[in-house]
């Protein structure tokens, strides 16, 4: 009885994370309006940047709102019903938000989810990111070099900060933020990624 009790904590934690974290708000959000479906549109990412090429950027803001408040609600019903696993809720509503169940594993970049994430584990990181992110993307209008550098910018505020016991989960969300900007990274090399504003053709 003792081992169940121990297990089911963590184990709802995770499943309440990733449930949260796998709701498409872009794809739900298009769909609804009668934009069609995000998932064959510019990039066919399904967060606000691509939601951005659709041209509603209505839409674009509330997607963005909605990934980031996905990863925040996770932590902060973890930290109500299951004290303690905070840290595996946030964690799982990153992973739902990049691999969702309801698209066949293929979903976002997960940068505005981790946004969430880190703003509800310690504000103070979550401010340093959205500094980065804002601050590289009012000046580059470089949507992916924002995105990875918000990303490792936030186990690195950890340290800074004197929250080190939240940089493991940091620095591995942040190597998944880079795996899933992998096709960014290569065009980016070959001076081809496009920015925000830019021609839709290439931003496809």
């Amino acid at each position: 009885m003792e081992t169940q009790i121990l297990w089911q904590a963590p184990a709802l934690a995770l499943l309440t994370g990733y449930l949260l974290g796998s709701i498409p708000f872009g794809v739900l959000l298009t769909r609804a309006a009668g934009a069609g479906d995000l998932r064959s549109i510019g990039s066919g990412n399904i967060g606000a940047t691509n939601v951005l090429r659709t041209g509603r950027k209505g839409l674009a803001a509330a997607t963005l709102l909605l990934d980031m408040a996905k990863g925040l609600v996770a932590v902060a019903i973890a930290g109500a019903l299951f004290p303690g696993e905070q840290i595996l809720a946030g964690a799982a509503a990153f992973i739902g938000h990049c691999y969702p169940v309801w698209l066949r594993f293929r979903g976002g970049k997960g940068v505005a989810t981790l946004m969430g994430v880190v703003l509800a584990f310690h504000w103070p990181i979550g401010l340093v990111y959205a500094l980065v992110w804002l601050g590289l993307l009012a000046v580059l209008r470089i949507s992916s070099v924002a995105g990875m550098s918000a990303a490792v910018s936030a186990p690195v505020a950890a340290v800074a900060l004197g929250r080190a016991d939240l940089l493991p989960v940091l620095l591995a969300l942040a190597l998944i933020v880079l795996w899933k900007h992998r096709e960014n990274i290569a065009r980016l090399m070959r001076g081809q990624e496009p920015r925000i504003g830019g021609s839709k053709r290439a931003a496809g």
